[in-house]
């Protein structure tokens, strides 16, 4: 299947010709939309699975864990452990980023039970705190190499329509970055709660391998 590239100041979208399905991907800190667009190819989708791909770009900020350099990032962090302060206003601002993005779709005629939100890293984070939230039946939540954020706060907030979401969650076992800890302690959180959580990992650092692309493509196919 060709897609059509489409740039713009806040995404990069890849464009089939007709679809009744999405997929909103989050880039990493640092990086911006473009970098997971050359995965789309390798993830040879089934024929007829045929989603359009959301890449938005995150805000420009300082990043208090990079010497307040400023970078694209869904929110600030201050370091990289269960006990660390959060951006708590930061997070919410990008999930009510996400939340605009999902909406585009359903205006452009794709259900919102037809719309995969997914993230690696930093936004890893975001699309589980935006799609646990959403108020609306979601396809689907894939978070890759990332943790739980506001964790505190998800079982009074949590959506019902998306108690029982598939949740992939991909993690690598030599994570320097994003200790493999982190992702564990997160799904055990939301398998605790009742989440319906496939859990996979990989002997990878902080990156995505080729077997990882698989087990992806597997399981788009099935949620989509």
């Amino acid at each position: 299947m060709s897609y059509r590239t489409i740039e713009s100041t806040d995404a990069v979208v890849l464009a089939p010709p007709q679809t009744d399905a999405a997929v909103i991907w989050l880039h990493g800190l640092g990086a911006d939309g473009f970098d997971f667009v050359p995965i789309v190819p390798e993830l040879r989708l089934r024929a007829g699975l045929t989603p359009r791909f959301i890449f938005p770009h995150a805000p420009m900020r300082p990043v208090t864990i990079n010497n307040g350099h400023t970078m694209r990032a869904w929110y600030d962090i201050v370091g990289i452990s269960l006990a660390a302060r959060e951006d708590e206003a930061g997070i919410r601002a990008s999930e009510a980023i996400v939340r605009s993005l999902v909406q585009a779709q359903v205006e452009a005629g794709v259900a919102a039970n037809r719309i995969v939100i997914a993230g690696f890293s930093q936004g890893g984070a975001i699309a589980l705190q935006s799609a646990l939230r959403y108020p609306e039946r979601l396809a689907g939540v894939m978070a890759l190499s990332t943790y739980l954020p506001l964790r505190a706060s998800l079982a009074s907030e949590a959506a019902a329509p998306n108690r029982d979401v598939p949740i992939l969650i991909c993690h690598g076992r030599n994570d320097g970055v994003v200790p493999a800890a982190l992702g564990e302690t997160s799904r055990d959180g939301l398998t605790g709660a009742g989440y319906a959580v496939e859990w996979k990992s990989y002997p990878m650092q902080h990156e995505v391998c080729r077997e990882e692309i698989a087990d992806i493509a597997g399981w788009l196919g099935k949620v989509l």
